[in-house]
């Protein structure tokens, strides 16, 4: 693993990331280094780097898989079992690597997750064209995005909740998401829970109020809730006219019985791995909504899969991600070539030089952000604002 700023050998004379004179399917993965920087109390960001010997590096997205980032040891792992194979083989590494995630859950989710990413943005490299061809093309050239303000409120009250929406409508957001039930927990008498469930209520009213008849409201309730409590936390936030309810119970059958009862769009299926439990939480009809996250449910391809699948449920698919610029770029790359594709997620908020840790920065124009036609995944990661935010 290399430092942050370092150069393999080969890469000096190719520092516009430009295609040498060698054959596609010959070049090989040689050296990996990780991006490692600090966000904020919520987490790092860990994105890899993958280098080859054509000159060429690719990066992707492995944040957030614990506390103490335990995916970087498995990004070490499986990239032992990547260095001098082809960029091409990413089926077979997921052959490799698939059955750990029963021993590591996250860990292995994310490594896999953005060890592909990284080499699907080689592909398009090596071959000239925006990642997102190799997935079948484009059907729009943008994908609208909703702000995460949830990450970036640290006052966890109505007003701290309105400021932070304030600052994403004027950021050109026209949709915002909150997680405002946090306080419940798992061991309060039913008095606490009735106050806190009053209190996030209380949250998302603020938050309505600042965004308007016009604006989106979206609500994640952590799986906070069982059935009875979920389907009167529904009945309570209808006149709000939420654009979805995410996440209100940890079961499938729950999940189904408030999706049944609900008057508003349920979603939810961010922390599912593969196909195999995308397939079941599908099957229990436990959402209006699928929300599959790039990091956690096995990377690129993955993705295309599950929301093929839910094109075939009749289910629109709306990427999870509180993710870097990075992870954003790779999920936006599928989403432009999905004919069920709603909305993305977007972490508002957390650090000022968000836009500025990639190369070109990231760009969203009223909340929508743009897929380039750079080959690869079209960005950079700018070295000297990660190095500047690196994790010490």
């Amino acid at each position: 693993m290399k430092a942050i700023g370092s150069t393999p050998l080969g890469l000096a004379a190719c520092g516009t990331n430009s295609v040498p004179n060698q054959h596609a399917a010959a070049v090989k993965v040689t050296e990996l280094d990780i991006v490692h920087v600090q966000v904020n109390r919520r987490g790092t960001w860990v994105i890899p780097r993958i280098h080859t010997d054509a000159g060429l590096s690719g990066i992707g997205d492995a944040s957030h898989a614990g506390s103490d980032d335990p995916q970087i040891a498995k990004l070490l792992e499986y990239f032992y079992l990547l260095k001098g194979r082809s960029i091409y083989d990413i089926e077979w590494l997921r052959q490799q690597v698939y059955g750990d995630w029963q021993d590591f859950g996250r860990a292995t989710a994310c490594a896999l997750s953005g060890l592909e990413q990284a080499l699907y943005d080689l592909q398009g490299q090596v071959a000239g064209v925006p990642t997102c061809q190799l997935f079948g093309g484009k059907l729009r050239d943008t994908v609208r995005n909703y702000a995460n303000i949830n990450r970036s409120t640290a006052s966890r009250v109505p007003a701290g909740f309105a400021a932070m929406a304030k600052s994403a409508q004027a950021a050109g957001f026209d949709a915002v998401k909150l997680a405002s039930y946090d306080g419940i927990g798992d061991t309060r008498t039913p008095t606490e829970f009735e106050k806190y469930t009053q209190l996030g209520t209380d949250c998302v009213r603020a938050v309505r109020e600042v965004m308007g008849d016009e604006g989106d409201v979206l609500v994640d309730a952590h799986s906070n809730f069982g059935r009875r409590s979920g389907i009167d936390l529904a009945e309570r936030l209808e006149p709000l006219n939420l654009f979805w309810l995410e996440e209100v119970s940890p079961s499938l059958e729950d999940l189904a019985a408030v999706k049944h009862a609900a008057r508003m769009a349920t979603a939810g299926g961010e922390s599912l791995f593969g196909l195999e439990q995308n397939h079941e939480y599908i099957a229990a009809g436990a959402v209006d909504i699928l929300m599959p996250d790039i990091k956690y449910c096995g990377g690129m391809l993955e993705l295309k899969k599950i929301a093929a699948m839910a094109e075939a449920a009749g289910l629109p698919v709306a990427p999870h991600g509180p993710a870097s610029p990075v992870g954003n770029m790779a999920a936006a790359h599928i989403c432009v070539g999905l004919p069920n594709a709603l909305i993305l997620e977007f972490s508002h908020g957390e650090v000022p030089w968000r836009a500025e840790l990639v190369d070109p920065p990231e760009v969203l124009d009223k909340g929508f952000l743009a897929v380039p036609d750079r080959p690869g995944l079209g960005i950079r990661i700018n070295d000297a604002v990660a190095k500047r935010y690196q994790v010490s």
